[in-house]
């Protein structure tokens, strides 16, 4: 078989309809493509919903919320293609790319790939990145101090990582797990993806692995729409879709999964020099946040309950400090 397409349902019925429904009928009818659903207890009728609307796919539960690494586990131990994409719900699939996608992947000497996402409107969004040593980047969305850092990176033109448009062919670091498309040998080198993970950083974490046994590019000429937060979102029922407000429960996955996956790649000290920054910008936003509205005759409080929620969050990431620090297995599920 040629391509295993897995695609993980949590409470992303509609999602997955209108992503099946997106795809064209070669596609769909193509005995060299399967499509595997893989479903984290959703306990909404789903399995039953897309099961009669697409008899072809294959159907796993899982009888837990067992998050994005372990449900695309359960897809790959059972996938019989030759390459395995990693498909998110919340994306619309454009007439021949996964076809043009799987094709060049096959004939290149790049073990992974992935294609140029883009918004409903069609202006691109991220889709895959350069590595930052200790992770670095990491530090800039935090609130206010993650704004000196930028100004101050600025001042020595840093090359920002992440890759928004990408050119015909670009090689990257790591690939968004919105989509992404692996050869099945590569797979059986690196291994599955870490199953500690729950949400968020796993394909990084995985891709740092990947990388070690071939490259790995973005196709820019060719491209997907993916609806970018609209499945956790659901899930999650946060109001924003960005992956930078760490004040609400996402941003606390946010933050223990990034940790996690700097603990992983490079090890105590960029984990703890992370930890340690992370704490620090509470006192940072605070003050800032405070002298800077006082100063613009704002109320000095506007901040407050955004800060407090980052507060909380920063608290209970250091509660997960032992297990990261001695790499005691746990499966760091934070919602």
């Amino acid at each position: 078989m040629l391509l295993s397409i897995i695609i993980v349902n949590y409470k992303s019925t509609a999602d997955i309809q209108n992503c099946l429904r997106s795809a064209t009928t070669s596609l769909i009818e193509n005995k060299d493509i399967e499509w595997i659903v893989v479903d984290n207890d959703s306990k909404d009728g789903s399995d039953q919903i897309l099961s009669n609307e697409f008899p072809f796919i294959q159907y796993i539960q899982m009888g837990y919320n067992a998050g994005f690494a372990r449900a695309n586990n359960a897809g790959m131990k059972i996938a019989k293609g030759d390459q395995v994409l990693l498909l998110n719900p919340d994306t619309l699939i454009m007439a021949g790319s996964i076809e043009k996608c799987v094709e060049r992947l096959v004939q290149s000497n790049h073990i992974a790939c992935g294609v140029q996402l883009i918004h409903a409107d069609g202006a691109p969004q991220f889709s895959g990145s350069k590595f930052v040593n200790g992770g670095l980047n990491h530090l800039l969305d935090l609130p206010y101090w993650g704004a000196s850092l930028k100004a101050i990176a600025s001042l020595f033109k840093a090359n920002k990582p992440s890759v928004i448009k990408a050119i015909k062919e670009q090689k990257v670091d790591w690939i968004s797990g919105a989509f992404l498309m692996v050869k099945k040998w590569a797979i059986e080198k690196a291994g599955f993806m870490d199953e500690e993970f729950f949400l968020y950083a796993e394909e990084v974490e995985w891709c740092s692995r990947l990388g070690k046994w071939g490259s790995m590019c973005l196709y820019g000429d060719i491209e997907i729409v993916h609806l970018i937060g609209s499945s956790i979102q659901h899930a999650t029922g946060s109001a924003d879709n960005s992956y930078t407000n760490l004040s609400d429960k996402k941003g606390l996955q946010l933050m223990v999964s990034n940790h996690l996956r700097i603990r992983k790649q490079y090890g105590v000290f960029w984990y703890l020099f992370q930890l340690l920054n992370f704490t620090w910008a509470i006192v940072y936003a605070f003050v800032m946040s405070f002298l800077l509205h006082l100063a613009h005759g704002k109320n000095p409080f506007t901040d407050f309950d955004k800060l407090m929620g980052f507060t909380k969050n920063v608290s209970k990431l250091w509660g997960y400090s032992y297990p990261m620090v001695i790499r005691k297995p746990y499966f760091y599920k934070c919602f």
